[in-house]
């Protein structure tokens, strides 16, 4: 079995969301771990970090995933 590693990190929840549907909709397993404790908004240092986790050997095609993401933002927003 392989190991989760690390894809990125960010300190919005919704983010985070967004990019483990969109990874889940290519068939990469994401898991989310973050150590917020629900019932208060709190989002300082490690407290606010939400981390996305994938299998190692789906890490290259999730970056490649995100960063075409990243480049059809850009390419709308100039025209």
């Amino acid at each position: 079995m392989s190991e989760w590693v690390e894809l990125l990190f960010t300190y919005d929840e919704i983010e985070a969301q967004i990019v483990k549907r969109l990874l889940e909709g290519d068939g990469i397993q994401v898991v989310l771990r973050s150590m917020k404790v629900r019932p208060y908004p709190v989002s300082i240092g490690k407290m606010g970090e939400v981390k996305l986790m994938v299998r190692e050997e789906e890490l290259e095609r999730a970056k490649e995933i995100i960063k075409a993401m990243g480049d059809l933002s850009s390419e709308s927003v100039s025209e």
